[in-house]
């Protein structure tokens, strides 16, 4: 995801930092001829006659004037500047009255004045305020930053309207009134619930998550599995189950350390493949999260909802962890502990494998490899000619990286003797690995490796040889010959590609390549081919 850091707060004037006075709208449409469903401001823009023009200009000039004279601050207005100017960020007004009319009614405040305010933005300017993105961006550019790093706050669809066709985070006011009908990040009823939003969007410090944040965090969390009698929570350093009645306990550990937007993601399939290839369930999940210093928490919560989420889908219960954020990194790093169950009768053990098996490949090769890529190189693609429609297909890969689904039914084929998933190293090492483990070798048909054509067009652009890419989502089987066709109809039927890409041979290790029927040469890869981009 992107960085979610906010460095400056724009505020919409009349119904926000102030109430205004009364002012006549009808009997000021009335005087000049606007009909009651234009907004006057844009009615008297579009006037032709100039005469005509000046004057509809005076009288709302004039509306605006008496109302700012007799207005009042909104509760928390003055707080809430002062709260804003303490983390260090900048403010502004964004309003479509005139800026006489601003400073007046900023003189009815205690201890806010015109020129605590970094940028003022009124109709006056070049461009039109509100409802278009136009005055936002304005500000954005006096206050020297992006769009996106700041937020919009106001009462009126206009803002909110403004403020997201900019790009920027937008806060509706309801002042205890009706709820906005158009779409906004966040909606209060009072400026001093601004406060808990602003937080979300600052750096965070070395040390442990806020105790405060983290713990309205897990209050949205909903634990139904039985077993987990200690859930995560303030206070609370180990998480308890109950594993009463099952016979094998599966335990996987492993880090996500590359950059990614869907890390977590990747943290929860990633632990729970390997449970999968013993024929186990994957039932509990244990993260350590490893922030930078200077994230947000926003950031973090992203992170965090996207573990649940993921956790959620899969039946997996997300029961514990750490998270801190450390100088000991320069980006996010998840560290997951995993627990699966399986009876001991039906636990798939690779030295299993036997001559003669038949050895199958799930999808493609390089799967994850691709998604990554897309996602973390996409302007390199774009600059190497890749499509756009390329790259998204590439970029859509990551919703195939769990193999949990082409394992369960693997588990279920009485003639299946081992599961072992493609990680780091792609499928070349994954199948010297599964040589080893299973203690036979392998032969491989080297024209019958499945590559998608996506796959195939990402690495030939960047130089990558896919069967070293990094490969979740691909599962290689070992199956008895006999029970072959009944486990490959088993995968077809559950949408899934599974193709026969060898057999196992005698006793050993080493993988025999074959090429046409003649002996080819099998790569083999010191680290995995991704890495030549990092």
């Amino acid at each position: 995801m992107k960085k979610c850091l906010i460095q400056a707060v724009l505020f919409d004037f009349d119904g926000t930092l102030t109430f205004p006075g009364a002012i006549d709208f009808p009997g000021i449409k009335k005087s000049i001829g606007c009909p009651g469903e234009i907004p006057v401001l844009e009615f008297i823009q579009k006037m032709e006659n100039p005469a005509e023009k000046m004057q509809a200009m005076k009288i709302l000039e004039h509306a605006e004037i008496q109302s700012a004279r007799i207005s009042r601050p909104n509760a928390d207005a003055e707080e809430i500047i002062r709260f804003l100017h303490s983390k260090g960020l900048k403010t502004g007004i964004i309003t479509r009255n005139s800026r006489c009319s601003v400073d007046i009614a900023l003189k009815n405040f205690e201890n806010l004045k015109p020129e605590d305010f970094d940028v003022i933005i009124t109709r006056e300017e070049p461009v039109a305020p509100k409802p278009g993105p136009d005055g936002i961006l304005l500000a954005a550019e006096r206050l020297r930053i992006k769009a996106e790093n700041m937020i919009m706050v106001g009462d009126v669809a206009f803002d909110i309207l403004a403020g997201r066709a900019a790009g920027s985070v937008t806060v509706f006011l309801t002042n205890g009134g009706d709820l906005p009908q158009q779409e906004c990040d966040y909606v209060i009823s009072g400026l001093g619930e601004l406060r808990n939003i602003v937080r979300l969007y600052l750096p965070l410090p070395a040390g442990k998550f806020p105790n405060d944040l983290l713990r309205e965090f897990l209050d949205d969390f909903h634990f139904n599995d039985p077993s987990v009698l200690i859930n995560p929570g303030i206070g609370e350093d180990t998480a308890a189950i109950c594993a009463q009645g099952e016979e094998v306990l599966i335990l996987k550990s492993d880090p996500i350390t590359f950059a990614t937007d869907a890390i977590g993601q990747y943290a929860v399939l990633v632990n729970a493949n390997d449970i999968a290839t013993s024929g186990a369930v994957p039932r509990w999940f244990l993260a350590t999260l490893l922030f930078p210093c200077g994230i947000s928490p926003k950031e973090v919560f992203h992170i965090l909802r996207d573990l649940e989420s993921v956790c959620r889908k899969w039946n997996i219960t997300l029961c514990g962890g750490h998270t801190e954020i450390t100088d000991a990194v320069n980006r996010t790093v998840i560290s997951g502990m995993l627990v699966g169950t399986v009876k001991k009768a039906d636990l798939i053990d690779k030295r299993s494998m036997r001559p003669g098996d038949r050895v199958l490949l799930t999808k493609g090769v390089a799967v994850e490899g691709t998604s990554i890529i897309a996602r973390e190189f996409a302007a390199r693609l774009r600059e190497m000619g890749m499509d756009e429609e390329t790259i998204a297909m590439c970029r859509s890969f990551l919703s195939q990286i769990s193999i949990l689904d082409e394992a369960r039914i693997a588990a279920q084929c009485k003639g299946c003797s081992a599961m072992h998933d493609v990680t780091e190293g792609g499928l070349a090492t994954a199948l010297e690995e599964l040589s080893i483990a299973g203690g036979h070798r392998i032969r491989v048909h080297m024209e019958n490796i499945p590559v998608l054509p996506q796959t195939q067009a990402l690495c030939s652009l960047l130089d990558i040889h896919p069967l070293g890419l990094i490969g979740s989502g691909s599962l290689i089987l070992c199956c008895r010959e006999e029970s072959c066709k009944e486990l490959i109809a088993g995968i077809f039927r559950a949408g899934i590609q599974v193709t026969v890409i060898g057999e196992v041979l005698e006793s050993g290790n080493g993988i025999e390549a074959l090429a046409g029927g003649e002996i080819a040469e099998w790569p083999r890869f010191a680290v995995d081919e991704i890495t030549k981009l990092f």
